[in-house]
């Protein structure tokens, strides 16, 4: 690869969903800004004719093969194609499993997709999905008290966003909208089970991107505060003492991601499961 490249094909081959290795693909390619990888993603491969097609392909289109197959045939005729191409070829969960299997002394079940099991981490990942649909927005708010999690922060401080990726991760997520001049729902301050985050970001991001929705519905709000910047100020200061009142957590948005949001969310939720129970 020459540093005068713009971009490079990554095929990725999967026996199972592929969101393995797109997230550690995407990962590892984030690294290399000036270089745009052209994805290639080849889920479900689990028959030498679905492998042929895969094989097909590369040969068109040459560049990094990674791949998570558990049959050990289709591995090797693809690692075998790779080699005969001259492309590198990786298999991702491979060094994994031979790690684990040192340690453990127990071969792998070479079971296809087993991170998918319907089992009770599965559907306790659909309830809390199930549950932060409905409680989105300061909806259903008569039973907070079965949230794991409660977002609370001005508009456009993706609360939704960040609550949808936790109940992803098994969290049961409730998110309330700051609204100047609009009350707390009755009985938020007394909450036991929930942990309460508010979420901020700096005026001027939040104003930027009020506007930059605006623009995309095509609204126009001239008569209100919504995009003025001292108004957005002022509610942002008021959201950020009313956490520091009550004893709530903060976490500035302005430049972090959903997921390193949702991430400090986590973090601040099982340091507070680690606190003995008073």
């Amino acid at each position: 690869m020459t540093s005068a490249s713009s971009y490079f094909h990554l095929h990725l081959i999967s026996d199972s969903t592929g969101e393995t290795l797109i997230t550690v693909a995407r990962a590892a390619a984030a690294q290399y800004a000036k270089i745009i990888p052209v994805e290639h993603v080849h889920p479900l491969v689990r028959t030498q004719k679905q492998i042929d097609r895969v094989l097909a392909e590369i040969e068109e289109t040459p560049g990094i093969v990674l791949y998570t197959l558990l049959q050990e045939n289709l591995a090797a005729k693809l690692e075998e194609k790779c080699r005969h191409l001259g492309v590198p070829c990786l298999s991702i969960l491979g060094p994994v499993l031979h790690l684990f299997q040192s340690y453990l002394g127990a071969e792998s079940t070479h079971k296809v997709g087993a991170q998918h099991t319907l089992n009770a981490e599965y559907f306790r990942r659909i309830d809390a999905l199930n549950y932060t649909m409905m409680h989105d927005d300061g909806q259903h708010a008569d039973d907070l008290e079965e949230a794991d999690v409660l977002l609370i922060g001005v508009s456009r401080t993706s609360k939704t966003p960040t609550s949808i990726y936790l109940a992803n991760r098994g969290v049961k997520t409730a998110n309330i909208p700051l609204v100047p001049g609009v009350s707390l729902p009755n009985g938020i301050e007394a909450l036991k089970h929930p942990l309460v985050v508010g979420l901020y970001a700096t005026p001027e991001r939040i104003v930027q991107i009020r506007q930059n929705r605006m623009l995309g519905l095509k609204a126009h709000r001239d008569d209100d505060k919504y995009i003025d910047q001292q108004a957005v100020s002022e509610e942002v200061s008021a959201s950020k003492r009313l956490c520091a009142r009550h004893n709530w957590p903060l976490i500035d948005v302005t430049r972090r991601s959903i997921e390193e949001t949702a991430a400090a969310v986590m973090s601040f939720l099982a340091e507070r499961r680690r606190q003995p129970v008073a």
